[in-house]
């Protein structure tokens, strides 16, 4: 396909991390003309195409706290994605390493276990946790927790097959005007299962991505793809269950590397 050898070989590291064909073509276009490889020696090669996967990728968003005003954040994604666990990891951090004052509120009571976990990691972190039955009881609830510094808003990961509990859903984000919203992804997700998800939650126009499970994954490209497509910025990536450790910033050095291989070696 690529004259280039090195050229062939991104490629083909890039498709091996499932990264869409046409997507890997985009990173590498225009960088095939011979007489360039020649004049170019390997490493600025190296370099361009580094900087341009560092460049779709993005700066990651984290969550900043506004002294001015309570923060409120929605976490919103499919089922079995880890979102409460996620939850509990970035409230951690902002409880112990940040000393913010927390609210939690799940609003995820088709499961009781997730309301469950979530009450066992708010009690571990002290943190008051808030569970509502339906979004009417939201704004009383925030009312009831407007001295905490930022409010984290657990919602029901249902299958995204229902759709009476997408409408429950957005009316309970769209009561609120000014909110951060995250969409937890599994890593482990097929691409084309991604692509429905987020064309399911497509009515939520504003939101950053979170990557669950990097860990269980052999494959990053679909990170690569996912925020191609969607033109959201990333956030936080999670590799594994401690809380609150096994969380980060996703780092677009870190998921180059991943994605070209070891080449740089």
């Amino acid at each position: 396909k690529y004259n280039s050898t090195i050229l062939q070989l991104f490629y083909d590291s890039l498709i091996k991390n499932e990264v869409l064909p046409e997507i890997a073509e985009i990173i590498l276009k225009d960088l095939d003309q011979t007489e360039d490889i020649q004049s170019n020696n390997i490493n600025d090669l190296v370099g361009i195409v580094y900087n341009r996967i560092m460049q779709m990728l993005g700066k990651p968003i984290p969550i900043e706290v506004d002294h001015s005003k309570t923060k409120i954040v929605f976490f919103i994604g499919p089922t079995g994605v880890g979102k409460t666990t996620t939850i509990a990891k970035i409230t951690a951090h902002f409880a112990l390493n940040m000393q913010k004052k927390v609210g939690l509120i799940t609003a995820d009571t088709y499961r009781i276990a997730a309301v469950e976990q979530l009450k066992t990691y708010a009690e571990i972190l002290n943190v008051p946790v808030e569970v509502i039955y339906s979004p009417e009881e939201l704004t009383g609830t925030l009312e009831k927790m407007k001295s905490r510094d930022i409010i984290f808003v657990d919602t029901a990961g249902r299958s995204h097959k229902n759709l009476q509990q997408f409408q429950e859903l957005y009316h309970l984000i769209s009561q609120i005007d000014e909110k951060e919203v995250f969409l937890v992804l599994s890593a482990t997700t097929k691409y084309k299962d991604m692509v429905h998800i987020i064309n399911k939650y497509s009515p939520i126009s504003n939101y950053r991505i979170i990557f669950t499970k990097i860990d269980e994954t052999t494959a990053l490209g679909s990170i690569l793809n996912i925020r191609y497509l969607t033109q959201k910025p990333l956030s936080y990536i999670t590799f594994g269950q401690n809380v609150p450790d096994d969380i980060e910033l996703m780092s677009p050095e870190k998921m180059t590397k991943a994605l070209l291989g070891s080449m740089e070696e």
